[in-house]
């Protein structure tokens, strides 16, 4: 009974904040009012040392001669010198010292969003993860990103009943990181509890050296671990006059290396150059009425532009980024389709334009009191999946990048002719694909480097189906000597704010581009670089794959750089 007593209470206690002893606290009067009364000593003591030294000098009286009243003047000069100087501001020179250094991650809309995370973090159901691995596993060694705090033993009583609870179902797992107050406790209870049920173990699956804090409430629930992707560079890309190192994230081999190739390539013919055609991210909510002719009435009404800046102000009120572009309407039957489409700054947006769509579904709400809001989106807009309309109309960012590779570096560094390479391109990329009755695929591997620029640097990796959505195009140029070579890609979908962005990983790699957090000077403009990057990228990686596949490179490649020689049969299980 004693035992579970102090589980109990355990379970319902909440952490203390320490707090924190100001260097100020020894001061015996308050900080401003120290402040203010040598700031006044200082201004007053110059002013009258100065007035005094200019009588002198007009009554040719020397400098040096001081009377008593200017003796303690200098004096009062030298000490609010000493202080001012020395000890003020202390608050602030403290307060930079000991609190960690601001990142310009989000916007401030972002930054209220984590305030209120924050706020009600330890009531939220979410997980985070802890060394809890079978007594027979050892930890591995991890470089450290981030803080590692110290491991969670499972020695106590109060632990061990903490598990059992979770084992038998009296205490949900979801429930820990509000339970116990401590994020990192509740995972490697939740591992351990895991393990015990399941008799599986989790002792290859990393547990130290993550700050599952920073993904409460917004990430990732229940975690018991996190999976180690190798970040691989590729370049410098040379685009629009500026060289990147591009970080991919893949266990693919050759992939990385294929794509840097490609990059030399891009490099040593001057560069690439990319334009952002559109940029706007789109939902689709699908309502229904009574009958056919009612949905065309509320199509005609929404497409109507004399109506748009009304709907406009209603969609914009719910963020300062967020700002109604179009709206366009498809009917099936007496159900209506309505596509919004709004620009969302350096957010990816989807929770942005979500916001200002309710915002019009409640406005219209009023003015067609039978129409029935089915669901928010009605796949018009079309969110992970392939879809005509992503390719046609675009959805975040529309881009088209584009290079001339010289006709030496196709033969010296590519190992192929600018001949081979637009014939291949033709039978493969386009006639291929259309043969295939492919939506947007008309591409070597566009998805490839999509997927491995997205998980490293902390976007929707599923938003790599209508992201990878490309078609390349290759021409010869210059009387056939040189190649002109392009990707378009209508629908890349990437922010450098929210999300994954804001994980320590993910961060550095933002970091690397020069595209982390929200752009200070024009709104938008590091998530539109990031998707100029993205394009610049899959334009090497077409370059370099379709290169392998002209020259039959690639079979020789992947045997060489994508097969492991280590035996399978003496890895432990």
């Amino acid at each position: 009974m004693e035992a579970r007593r102090r589980s109990s209470s355990k379970l319902h206690s909440k952490p203390t904040t320490p707090t924190t002893t100001k260097a100020s606290d020894a001061l015996p009067l308050p900080l401003y009012i120290t402040n203010a009364v040598f700031f006044t000593l200082f201004f007053t003591v110059v002013y009258y040392l100065l007035s005094r030294w200019r009588e002198k000098i007009r009554n040719s009286t020397p400098l040096h001669v001081v009377t008593l009243s200017e003796m303690g003047a200098i004096v009062a000069f030298v000490a609010s010198c000493i202080y001012l100087l020395g000890f003020f501001g202390i608050d602030f020179v403290q307060s930079l010292i000991l609190r960690p250094s601001p990142e310009m991650w989000t916007s401030e809309e972002d930054e209220e969003d984590d305030v209120i995370i924050k706020e009600d973090s330890r009531q939220l159901p979410c997980g985070q993860a802890l060394d809890c691995s079978l007594v027979t596993a050892k930890p591995a060694k991890l470089i450290e990103t981030v803080p590692v705090r110290a491991p969670v033993s499972f020695t106590s009583e109060d632990d061990e009943e903490i598990v059992k609870s979770v084992v038998d179902g009296t205490t949900p797992s979801y429930s820990l990181e509000s339970r116990l107050g401590d994020c990192k406790k509740a995972a490697a209870i939740r591992r351990e509890a895991l393990q015990r049920v399941t008799g599986k173990s989790l002792s290859g699956l990393p547990l130290e050296g993550f700050d599952y804090e920073s993904i409460l409430g917004q990430c990732c629930e229940m975690p018991v671990g996190y999976v180690q992707i190798p970040v691989g560079i590729a370049g410098p890309l040379l685009l629009d006059g500026s060289e990147f190192s591009v970080p991919m994230a893949t266990t693919e081999g050759c992939l990385v290396a294929s794509t840097n190739r490609g990059c030399k390539a891009i490099h040593l013919s001057g560069g690439a150059s990319s334009v952002v055609l559109k940029d706007g991210m789109t939902r689709a909510p699908i309502v229904r009425f009574g009958t056919a002719k009612r949905a065309a009435e509320l199509k005609f009404f929404l497409e109507n532009p004399a109506n748009f800046d009304t709907l406009s102000v209603v969609f914009n009120r719910s963020s300062r980024f967020g700002r109604l572009q179009t709206i366009k309407c498809a009917i099936a039957g007496k159900n209506l389709y309505i596509r919004f489409c709004c620009s969302t700054g350096d957010a990816m947006g989807m929770n942005m334009v979500s916001k200002g769509v309710q915002n019009v579904m409640d406005y219209l709400q009023d003015e067609f009191p039978d129409m029935d809001v089915v669901g928010i989106s009605g796949n018009f807009c079309s969110d992970k999946k392939p879809a005509a309309v992503n390719w046609i109309e675009g959805r975040g960012k529309s881009v088209v990048c584009e290079a001339i590779i010289k006709g030496d570096v196709v033969r010296k560094v590519l190992k192929t002719n600018v001949e081979a390479l637009v014939e291949l391109n033709m039978l493969k990329n386009l006639t291929g694909s259309a043969m295939a009755g492919a939506l947007g695929g008309f591409n070597a591997h566009a998805s490839n480097i999509v997927t491995a620029v997205y998980l490293a640097t902390g976007q929707d990796p599923a938003q790599n189906v209508e992201s990878s959505h490309c078609i390349t195009m290759m021409e010869a140029v210059n009387d056939g000597k040189d190649l002109h070579v392009s990707v378009t890609m209508p629908s890349i979908e990437v922010g450098t704010v929210g999300g994954g962005t804001q994980l320590a990983s993910q961060s550095a790699c933002l970091n690397l581009l020069g595209v982390k957090g929200a752009s200070k000077e024009v709104p938008g403009a590091n998530a539109r670089l990031l998707a100029t990057i993205v394009a610049g990228s899959v334009l090497a990686g077409e370059l370099s794959l379709m290169s392998a596949l002209a020259a039959g490179q690639l079979v020789r490649s992947h045997m060489k750089y994508n097969r492991s020689s280590k035996d399978i049969t003496k890895v432990s299980s």
